[in-house]
Formats: structure tokens, sequence, C-alpha cells
């Protein structure tokens, strides 16, 4: 039998093993941070080319190879600015962000898999870039999500690279390896 983890505690990610995906955050070293978020970036960018009809669902419940893929895109978006604002301003809360009414709004189905790969391997590469650049001190600073979640430059690293590893699973059916 599986344990969910709580997911109202985001640390369970930096703890143990996803049960699903089986991506563990604390496994490798922070170096390499951006290293497995280009490998994740080229595997998106080998998922959204992949012959065939990117929007269907395969369920009503899950999203498409597509609709995934422009949620990885923004969530690279949003992490590169959210990192940015740890690495300039003390201790700066996120803004919200509802991921669920961005999915609607931009019409996520309705988008091109084409556009949308190219815009998410810019995305993926721009934000392994700066964690590349993070040295030093610069890993310890923090920044807070709107729900009180409190994070370290490494913490939030580690916590985002679940996500499109996760959903890689989710498209793939691939564990992480």
């Amino acid at each position: 039998m599986t344990i969910v983890p709580d997911t109202k505690d985001w640390t369970w990610v930096l703890e143990a093993p996803c049960p699903e995906c089986g991506f563990r955050a604390t496994s490798f070293p922070r170096d390499e941070i951006p290293v497995r978020l280009r490998a994740n970036v080229d595997a998106w960018r080998t998922v959204l080319a992949e012959p065939g009809d990117r929007r269907l669902r395969p369920r009503p419940d899950k999203w498409s190879a597509l609709e995934y893929g422009c949620h990885v895109r923004d969530v690279f978006r949003l992490y590169a600015y959210r990192l940015e604002l740890m690495l300039t301003e003390d201790d700066p809360v996120y803004p919200n962000w509802d991921q669920d009414e961005t999915a609607v709004k931009d019409r996520y189905g309705e988008q091109e898999p084409a556009v949308v790969g190219a815009e998410l391997v810019a995305a993926g590469e721009r934000l392994a870039d700066a964690f590349e650049a993070v040295n030093g001190d610069q890993w310890l600073r923090t920044g807070n999500r709107s729900d009180g979640a409190r994070f370290t430059v490494e913490s939030f690293a580690r916590y985002l690279l679940h996500d499109p590893v996760h959903h890689l699973y989710d498209v793939t059916g691939r564990p992480s390896a």
C-alpha cells in the first residue's frame, strides 16, 4: 500500500522519495541541480515533439501531455522570477499563483505543442542558468510562499525539481531515475 504524503506539508518532498514518481530530492549534490533540470528539459522537448495528438487526455481527470507541458513551462518561468526575488530581496514573499486558474485562463489544451515545447526549453534553460550562477551563501537566502512555506534557495531548487519530474512521470508513466 502506498502512503500518500500530506500535501499541506511540502517538506515531505525533501525528506523521502515520492511514492508515485520515485524522485528523491536529496539524492544528489546541489551542484547537480542545473544538470538535472536540463535533463528534464530535454525529456520534455522529446515528449512534446512526439508524433500524435499531444492534446489528448488519457483520462478525463488527467491532463494531456500538452497541458502538463504548459504547466511545466509556467513553473519554470515562475521559479525563475521567485529565484530572482530570493537573490535580490531579503526574505521576500512570493505573489500567489493559482495554477488551475492559469490553466483555464491560458487555455493550456488549445496551445500549439511545438510552440509550448520551444517556450518550455527556453524557460528551463534560463532557470538552469540562474541556478548555475548561485554560489556560496546565496544557497542559504530565503523566500516565502503566500501560504507560509519558507524556503532556502537550495530547498526551493530541490522542491522545484520534483514538479517537472513528477509531471513527466504523469505523462510517460516512467519513474524518475
